[in-house]
């Protein structure tokens, strides 16, 4: 017999946005078109007007999910068209990766967005010969991160490891990459991106970059000092207390982006055993291309036969790897591959970390096999293409060097069956 107090909940479409959520949108494609428009010679005033219609409906948008519960949803989330490599996705990667290509190769195509910061970029640097796409990059790029990375604070608003995370890399961001380095410039007319270390920065072991450092006086020198300093003793350092996290999930711009505005996209990463061994030969092998370039770069001053080699070699590195690689597909392919295409695949400094985690680390991830019942949230929202269920399974501890840590896993688990934690040197994981 039926029982009239039982109420029926009706099905709901977890992808039917809201009302607000539905302004939000609205308000930012508004105020993207408006800053877009004075590509086409619109006053400075309707871009910024568009600037601040954009955020506004970013944050109308974000601010919505404060009253959903925290953490991420399941449902729907591998049917929708913008998570799942749908119509939404396939569009918003080719914008991104338009984008890139404007940026690195038609910069003047974006001269009207470049005038539109100068006066930023010149009350920063002091700089009143004209704006840079870079500068512009700088600016997109750090915007980008801190509207994200409050969407990233409510989202996981449950995890106190989760919320110091994207605080750290938001702060990183602003201060670390954007507003210390511009100001460094109308000080002491010295660029330096502070938190990217050599290999990432193949240039920063660039010869005429030392000489040029040296050049501007005790900061240019001690730019240099921290350039050695960072990858011979405070990288190995670092990452035998804390694994690779402490840089690619807390410091790194790459990262940093990754986690924020790649954060809807993480479930894309490819778990398969053949995307594992691409991974494995093609991040080795950017490591090996940029230790041979610094090495041409560095030989070439003694034996001047060599320069001509270490130009070429620079070039091809720059072109295909810092730009192509690490830009235009690293984060263009965001909505398709997923949030770490260039951590995973590309990033020399991951590399490098990946081999210190894998044999001189005390972070894992360590398992209760006995409590884990096979969900697998933990695999599917590795970014980083882990199949950590697998190991879940087993009881076996997850050291993988490519494991950023970003603790994600342990999150999602429903049983705690995945905890990080520090242990002795030894029972080495897996590359």
């Amino acid at each position: 017999m039926f029982d009239s107090s039982l109420q029926l909940v009706p099905e709901v479409n977890p992808n039917e946005l809201s009302n607000t959520q539905k302004l939000g949108l609205a308000i930012l494609s508004v105020g993207l078109l408006l800053f877009a428009s004075v590509l086409t010679g619109a006053p400075n005033r309707v871009g910024w007007a568009g600037l601040a219609l954009a955020v506004t409906g970013a944050l109308t948008w974000i601010m919505h999910k404060r009253h959903a519960l925290p953490g991420i949803k399941n449902n729907g989330i591998m049917f929708g068209s913008s998570t799942a490599r749908g119509a939404m996705a396939w569009m918003l990667g080719i914008f991104l990766t338009s984008f890139y290509v404007i940026l690195y190769f038609y910069p003047k195509n974006l001269e009207g967005l470049i005038s539109l910061v100068d006066p930023i970029n010149v009350a920063l640097t002091g700089n009143s010969s004209g704006g840079s796409q870079w500068f512009l990059y700088g600016f997109l790029y750090t915007i980008s991160i801190l509207v994200m990375g409050i969407r990233a604070l409510i989202k996981y608003r449950h995890s106190r490891y989760q919320i110091m995370r994207t605080l750290s890399v938001m702060v990183a961001q602003l201060f670390l990459a954007f507003l210390i380095p511009n100001i460094l410039m109308r000080l002491n007319n010295t660029w330096y991106n502070w938190p990217n270390i050599w290999p990432l920065n193949f240039y920063d072991f660039n010869p005429w970059n030392f000489q040029a450092l040296a050049a501007k006086g005790a900061l240019g020198k001690f730019a240099i000092f921290w350039a050695i300093v960072s990858i011979l003793i405070v990288t190995p350092v670092l990452t035998y207390f804390f694994g690779k996290r402490w840089y690619c999930s807390w410091v790194c711009g790459c990262g940093g982006l990754a986690e924020t505005l790649g954060d809807p996209f993480r479930q894309n990463s490819s778990k398969s055993l053949f995307s594992w061994k691409i991974e494995r030969w093609m991040i080795h092998t950017v490591l090996v291309l940029v230790v041979l370039t610094t090495s041409l770069m560095f030989l070439s001053q003694k034996w001047g036969f060599l320069s001509g080699y270490s130009g070429v070699m620079s070039k091809w590195y720059g072109f295909l790897i810092m730009s192509i690689f690490s830009g235009v597909i690293g984060t263009g392919f965001y909505p398709i591959f997923g949030s770490r295409v260039w951590c995973r695949f590309g990033c020399p400094m991951a590399a490098v970390l990946g081999l210190l985690q894998r044999r001189f680390s005390r972070f894992r991830i360590t398992t209760n096999g006995d409590q884990c019942i096979s969900c697998g949230n933990c695999s599917t929202y590795c970014e980083m293409g882990i199949d950590v269920r697998s190991y879940a399974q087993r009881g076996e501890n997850i050291v993988r060097a490519s494991c950023v840590g970003c603790g994600v896993c342990s999150s999602v688990c429903p049983r705690g069956v995945l905890n990080l934690e520090s242990g002795p040197v030894g029972n080495r994981f897996t590359v």
